[in-house]
């Protein structure tokens, strides 16, 4: 009785640490990428870097503050539908979770007419018609037709 007992015991334990393995998995899967908002860099000034991060759905994505006098905020008209948006505060590190597919454009408002602007793609996303707005400040819409073409959309 007492081998049975124990083997029961030993079972279950397994069984106990394989489901907080297979857990403990899954919350790790999602990933974390950093973006720079820096005043220069490898496509110019005012940028984010990288400016463009193909990401899964659940990853998040950190703005660090390279520079002073930045932030960054989803543009309402360049989100999937039904994405809330969001606005991080000037010289504010913010991360922010995307679980939706789509594209999303980012700009850093202070400098979004100077075309300080961003792409990220999560999942399989094709490029949307009317992405990016045409709406955008031109220099924006520069910048982001450059984006697109160096990713491939």
């Amino acid at each position: 009785m007492m081998m049975r007992s124990l083997a029961r015991t030993l079972f279950l334990s397994f069984v106990s640490a394989q489901s907080m393995l297979v857990a403990s998995t899954a919350a790790t899967r999602a990933g974390t990428v950093d973006v720079q908002m820096l005043n220069r860099g490898a496509h110019g000034t005012m940028v984010f870097e990288p400016d463009f991060v193909q990401i899964a759905p659940g990853d998040t994505v950190t703005f660090r503050v390279g520079h002073k006098s930045h932030n960054a905020a989803s543009i309402a008209t360049m989100v999937p539908e039904g994405f809330a948006g969001f606005t991080g505060k000037i010289n504010e590190e913010i991360s922010i979770t995307f679980d939706q597919p789509g594209l999303y454009g980012i700009k850093c408002s202070p400098h979004y007419t100077m075309g300080m602007v961003m792409v990220i793609r999560v999942g399989d996303a094709t490029r949307p018609e009317g992405f990016p707005d045409p709406s955008v400040p031109p220099a924006s819409l520069k910048r982001f037709e450059e984006i697109l073409a160096r990713s491939g959309l």
